[in-house]
């Protein structure tokens, strides 16, 4: 057996989520790479939703979607991730991912934050069936990154384990601040706290 790196474990997450039909958030459209994989997950029948705050990352997502057609499941959001609700609560997603941090290649100074991505995991909560996934690798090599990682393991640690399965995953023995997997799994309706 060989432990799935990091990225590899995240698609396997969503693999297990998601089937032909369903709908599905990237939080973090950056360069489209997790949009396209959920995009072929849901399949023609299936919805994508994909959030960035970023011009330059729903261009990217755009440019790659059209490079492999398609085009028709996806709906790219230039918003922040925080607005999830707004947008989506009518399709009930079944599985949502982030990638925290910053846009690779681009201005390091904009970043997820620790508010936007908890208010945005809350929405989810709420508005995801019973066993709606959220996958978020949390990048925190970086100032803000740190920041945020402590106010989503603060917040995460709190919530009800009768409402939420909450796990983690990463290589204990990397060096400079390796990135990790949380996971959440929604388990019941209710008071999440």
């Amino acid at each position: 057996m060989s432990l799935p790196q990091i990225l590899p474990f995240t698609k396997r997450l969503m693999s297990d989520s998601l089937s032909i039909g369903d709908t599905a958030i990237d939080a973090t459209a950056g360069n489209g790479h997790d949009t396209l994989f959920l995009a072929s997950l849901v399949g023609e029948k299936g919805k994508v939703y994909s959030f960035d705050i970023q011009e330059t990352a729903i261009i990217n997502t755009r440019e790659r979607l059209e490079k492999e057609q398609i085009t028709d499941r996806v709906t790219l959001i230039h918003d922040s991730h925080d607005k999830i609700e707004q947008y989506c609560k009518d399709d009930r997603p079944k599985a949502a991912i982030f990638n925290l941090g910053y846009l690779p290649g681009s201005n390091k100074e904009v970043t997820t934050t620790g508010k936007t991505t908890v208010k945005a995991i809350q929405q989810l909560l709420t508005i995801m069936p019973v066993k709606g996934t959220i996958v978020l690798v949390v990048y925190h090599g970086h100032e803000e990154g740190k920041q945020e990682k402590d106010q989503l393991l603060a917040y995460i640690r709190n919530l009800s384990h009768e409402h939420v399965l909450v796990a983690k995953y990463e290589f204990m023995n990397h060096k400079n601040d390796a990135p990790f997997i949380v996971a959440l799994e929604k388990r019941r309706e209710g008071d999440f706290l």
